[in-house]
């Protein structure tokens, strides 16, 4: 999972975002918040290893291409990095979702199809059940991310925020959120964006925890999950 940590984020990311928007403070988001990602990343990539390594056998051998799938996202302060997932599609598919920019079932300017054509056999299993995750933790090791916090956008999303929206760059994103134990893509992008700063404005380890319990079950019930 070597490659680029970091890539230099737009200059019209980093200009928009709103620096001056208050979040809470306190020993648990100075020192807390950080000590839990590390300790939880790292039991997570401990006890996954052996599954990611089963997945990753699958998934060469049902489609070529490499085994993670790497993108460019947008993280704290508008900071591009590079963020990693067990590939779930075909190897050309960035390419060709220009070509299916009709097919989207999202609002606002966020792309998801309930069916979507490029995702392989292995790839949909490890959608619905978020296996595809995993290697997210290695972002949280490696400080881009956190174990909670909204999830990461693309650049393209983060161009086309209203500017309120842009106040969920404050923090890291995260592997689970609100968003995730509320129903996911079957809420709407409006809805989701309140959910995110609802968070940000009530950290805490409590909401943390919380959100962490919820999780598991709602990743088991697959609900909203494509």
């Amino acid at each position: 999972m070597n490659g680029v940590r970091t890539l230099s984020a737009p200059a019209s990311v980093t200009s928009a975002v709103p620096f001056e928007t208050p979040v809470p403070t306190g020993a648990y988001l100075r020192f807390g918040k950080r000590a839990l990602d590390l300790v939880g990343a790292f039991l997570a990539l401990v006890l996954m290893s052996p599954v990611m390594g089963i997945l990753a056998i699958l998934i060469k051998l049902e489609s070529r291409g490499p085994v993670f799938y790497r993108s460019t996202r947008i993280g704290k302060g508008g900071r591009a990095f590079t963020f990693y997932k067990l590939r779930s599609m075909v190897k050309d598919a960035d390419r060709r979702r220009e070509q299916m920019q009709h097919m989207n079932e999202a609002d606002g300017p966020v792309f998801k199809i309930a069916r979507d054509p490029r995702v392989t056999r292995i790839g949909k299993f490890i959608r619905t059940t978020s296996l595809d995750e995993i290697p997210q933790f290695y972002n949280v090791l490696i400080g881009d991310m956190s174990l909670v916090g909204p999830r990461p956008p693309i650049p393209e999303e983060v161009a086309q925020y209203e500017p309120w929206q842009l106040r969920r760059l404050d923090v890291r994103p995260g592997i689970t959120c609100l968003w995730q134990i509320s129903g996911r893509s079957r809420i709407g992008f409006q809805e989701w964006m309140r959910l995110d700063l609802e968070y940000i404005r009530h950290q805490s380890l409590a909401l943390d925890v919380k959100i962490l319990l919820r999780t598991l079950p709602a990743v088991l019930s697959r609900e909203g999950a494509y």
